[in-house]
């Protein structure tokens, strides 16, 4: 045994005292690690904490069959990772919607209300708690230990970072007793301030760049391929919400909360219990009083419904849970002076004006840029060159003008002209009528439009190939190695007939081009909602991409599908203002929930015949891509699964909202318009058109009874 006079104790350790010294240091450091991560209330000096983990290590290596499922070593690191394997949730992590102001909380309140048609004087109690400014996490456990750990990624699938989460020392390798045998919990990893200065003076130290602010770091300590990088830094985690649960965990979230709590998870003890809308602002208030002396960072307070039936009932809309909403704080603002006015062209055409500002810090972070939006947006506020102006972080995240200091002007500013062309390829740019942005025409003959298009091709909710971002698409498109989105996949072949291969460029060596490669080579195989979303179309975010998906399975028939619409929109022109009018396919793309004539005729456009280049694109991303169907959740034992459902009238037992969130929680798609592709319509009383054009298709119509004995059980 090699010791040293530190470990002096080891000597003459037998295996029995070797266990049961390994049982003892596991509590020992697991009480420590609390104390500090939870508590901030450190019991040791840092030194001691180190040396309690040298001497587990030292006992380990002489005894590694006595090694212990939940051994401390697992804290601090492994075998560098190979890479982000790329994790599907079992529920989506979804976003949250936003409230701003008190309005926004009492129409939240009230939507909650209607909803579940909820007397007036029914108290509805809600969970208030800090939005921590971190990184999202997702953490399953299986029959109590620990087993993976992902990030949000889209809400659909994330990255496998288990690895990585695993050197965080506030999150229990294994729950307590009772725990039911499968629980995703959820929340945040974030930096303290106190780390994170730590951090960057240390990166000051070694000339590397710092971070700019917690968040970004703890994001970059989380997605280090080197676990022992992860295992340095001092990330936390707050835990607060519920994925996959293979048995019920308390009837509110207040008592999940209190079991998170039990479980040796941080719970944020600025959370509060509100009983009434008065008490939702006053807990707001409070916390944004004391945000400043929190030792980490917060961007505003999360409401969510206590009650878990009530939840169950509210269900979600595309993106996020009607149950819970954030109310952001007001941004930060400070004075600076507008040094230029630059025009941006979007990958739509749109010309954006930015603010070039003299530097500034707000909020933590340096801004030297600021939107403009638009030509209505300079006018109306008379933003000139050179004005001092007051900026704000909208959001605590995208810079903005608020508002000019007229008394600070200079002498001979002039009112900003707001350009009738493209600054990039000269084509004429239009504003249309109704609208406020002024678009370039010269399509994908615009350099700037082809670019942004690729960049927005390689995002991370589209393809999000790693090593793949702005900078290097950028690099490519201008020495013409990437000229369309198919380019991409034949990198590889044509840089090995290069005369000037990838790995002589400057920043690039052997493995990193070998690592792009095969990340691109990754995503050839590629779910049907992200290539629709990566296209760029307009009005088509990543919701609609998805439902799109959903609802028309393959790339095939969506591409068929779509070819159809455009071609009965073509034929029957702009006068037609009814999707039944214009054709069977533009009806039925309309009668996808939430999808209106506005994204029809986005995507007719973009379907259009004449439309070659567009075609050609999708010709092209066809002969390289395996594009997965997206297949509707499995609900086997739904009576209504893949079945398409229209409600109409008035309804008795549940508010229209209840009843569309509980159709589609059973895996039936809810439409708006009766078709002949319609399986059911639910009618309550008063029901008008939609009933008599079931009568006519011959769709089976039921009655709200009908209804929920058809779904009885589910």
């Amino acid at each position: 045994m090699t010791t040293t006079d530190e470990f002096s104790e080891l000597e003459n350790l037998t295996p029995e005292k070797a266990a049961e010294k390994l049982a003892e240091l596991a509590a020992e450091i697991k009480r420590h690690d609390r104390a500090y991560h939870q508590n901030d209330a450190p019991e040791i000096t840092d030194a001691e904490y180190d040396r309690l983990r040298r001497l587990n290590t030292a006992i380990e290596a002489e005894f590694p069959d006595l090694i212990r499922e939940d051994t401390p070593s697992n804290k601090v690191g492994a075998a560098p990772a190979t890479g982000f394997g790329k994790i599907t949730h079992s529920r989506p992590m979804l976003s949250l919607d936003n409230a701003f102001n008190a309005e926004d909380v009492e129409n939240f309140v009230g939507r909650v209300r209607r909803f579940l048609g909820l007397d007036e004087n029914e108290p509805v109690e809600i969970v208030a708690e800090p939005k921590i400014d971190g990184l999202s996490i997702s953490l399953r456990y299986e029959s109590g230990k620990y087993i993976q750990a992902a990030t949000r990624g889209d809400g659909a699938v994330g990255e496998n970072v288990t690895a990585n989460v695993a050197t965080i020392a506030d999150i229990p390798d294994t729950l307590g007793a009772g725990a039911p045998d499968v629980v995703e919990i959820r929340g945040e990893v974030y930096m303290s301030h106190d780390d994170f200065a730590a951090l960057n003076r240390s990166r000051e130290d070694a000339d590397q760049a710092v971070f700019a602010n917690p968040r970004n770091a703890a994001a970059g300590s989380l997605r280090q391929l080197d676990v022992s990088i992860t295992a340095a830094r001092k990330l936390r985690f707050f835990a607060y919400a519920a994925g996959e649960l293979s048995a019920p965990v308390g009837t509110t979230h207040q008592e999940w909360l209190d079991r998170l709590s039990d479980w040796g998870f941080s719970v944020n003890p600025q959370s509060k219990l509100c009983r009434n809308t008065e008490e939702i602002l006053e807990t707001y208030a409070a916390i944004g009083d004391g945000r400043a002396g929190l030792p980490y960072d917060i961007d505003g307070v999360v409401y969510k419904v206590n009650r878990h039936d009530w939840q169950e009932r509210l269900g979600m809309v595309t993106r996020a849970p009607r149950w819970a909403i954030a109310h952001k704080f007001p941004a930060e603002q400070a004075q600076t002076v507008v040094q230029a006015i630059d025009i941006q062209v979007g990958r739509t055409g749109v010309l954006t004006p930015v603010a070039r500002l003299q530097p500034i810090t707000v909020g933590g972070v340096v801004v030297s840029n600021a939107t403009l939006h638009n030509e209505d947006y300079i006018r109306d506020k008379d933003i000139r060159v050179g004005d001092t102006v007051t900026i704000q972080r909208a959001g605590d995240v995208i810079p903005q003008v608020v508002e000019v200091d007229t008394g600070k002007r200079p002498a001979g500013a002039t009112a900003y002209v707001y350009p009738d062309h493209c600054p990039e390829c000269d084509s004429l740019a239009v504003r249309e009528a109704g609208e406020a942005a002024r678009r370039c025409t010269g399509g994908l003959v615009c350099p700037a439009q082809k670019m942004e298009r690729l960049k927005h091709f390689v995002g991370r909710q589209a393809f999000d190939i790693d090593g793949l971002g702005e900078k290097q698409v950028m690099a490519f498109f201008e020495r013409g190695l990437i000229k369309s989105p198919a380019d991409i996949f034949h990198l590889e072949a044509n840089d090995a007939k290069a005369l000037d291969p990838l790995r002589r460029w400057e920043g690039w060596g052997e493995k990193s081009v070998t690592n792009l490669f095969a990340a691109i080579n990754e995503r050839r195989n590629i779910p049907l909602n992200r290539v629709i979303y990566a296209l760029g179309i307009r009005q088509v975010g990543e919701a609609t991409a998805r439902l799109l998906a959903l609802n028309y399975g393959s790339f095939d028939a969506w591409r068929a599908a779509m070819e159809k619409v455009s071609a009965e929109r073509h034929a029957n022109g702009e006068e037609q203002k009814k999707p039944e009018n214009i054709g069977e396919a533009y009806a039925d793309l309309c009668s996808i929930d939430t999808i209106g004539m506005a994204v029809a005729d986005e995507l007719a456009g973009f379907f259009d015949a004449e439309n070659q280049e567009n075609r050609s694109i999708l010709d092209e991303l066809g002969k390289v891509l395996d594009i997965e169907e997206v297949a509707a959740p499995d609900e086997s034992g739904s009576p209504v699964a893949g079945k398409t459902v229209v409600f109409t009238g008035t309804l008795v037992t549940m508010t229209r909202g209840e009843a569309k969130a509980k159709a589609e929680s059973l895996g039936a798609k809810v439409s708006g318009s009766v078709s002949k592709k319609t399986d059911y319509v639910v009618i309550g009383a008063d029901a008008g058109s939609k009933a008599k054009k079931a009568q006519e298709l011959g769709v089976e119509i039921l009655s709200e009874d009908d209804w929920q004995t058809m779904i009885a059980g589910n």
